[in-house]
């Protein structure tokens, strides 16, 4: 990711901004809509990517896509991408803000692996147990896997708590495979 530095050195500046004034919450949402249109649209992408495609160009699609729908501050932005031709990062900025505002706020995300879908009030539960062991808030991700059989996998941060039956089963495995019992017949 070659971009990553710059993205981020953007990210933090329209963070910066956006606390001042007092907007941050609501450019967060801007960036997570720009940011899932990029990704949901290749044909989008491309054309931000494009070196052929001029950037008063790119920036008229961006306002008809957005204007209306995204705070000045991230109206501004395009403008500032323009200027410094940079409108090839900016999938990579609304990322990246995502990411600086959620440590910002103190919230974490939290990943549920389970064999089913999470119910709301179980989503509740994993939530409130997320805030009481770390003291963040969290945005719950539930990932579906039937391999694990049953039980869940949380994984907060660096902290991985796995309660899997299918752990459970493989450490089973290991105390048998261990075991150092002769039966006598």
């Amino acid at each position: 990711m070659k971009d990553a530095r710059p993205a981020l050195r953007y990210a933090k500046a329209i963070l910066n901004l956006a606390k001042d004034t007092k907007v941050e919450t609501e450019v967060n949402a801007d960036m997570q809509l720009i940011a899932t249109t990029i990704s949901e649209n290749p044909d989008l992408d491309v054309m931000l990517n494009s070196p052929i495609v001029k950037l008063s160009y790119k920036k008229k699609v961006l306002n008809a896509l957005f204007s209306g729908k995204v705070n000045v501050v991230s109206l501004g932005l395009f403008d500032l991408l323009q200027e410094n031709k940079r409108m090839n990062i900016l999938h990579s900025i609304a990322k990246q803000y995502s990411i600086i505002y959620d440590y910002y706020k103190n919230i974490d995300i939290a990943k549920v692996t389970t064999a089913v879908p999470l119910t709301k009030e179980l989503e509740k539960k994993v939530l409130d147990k997320i805030v009481d062991l770390t003291g963040n808030k969290a945005v719950l991700e539930n990932i579906v896997n039937p391999s694990i059989l049953g039980g869940f996998i949380l994984r907060v941060g660096d902290m991985q708590y796995d309660a899997s039956f299918s752990h459970h089963l493989n450490e089973l495995r290991k105390e048998f495979d261990n075991s150092h019992y002769i039966p006598k017949i």
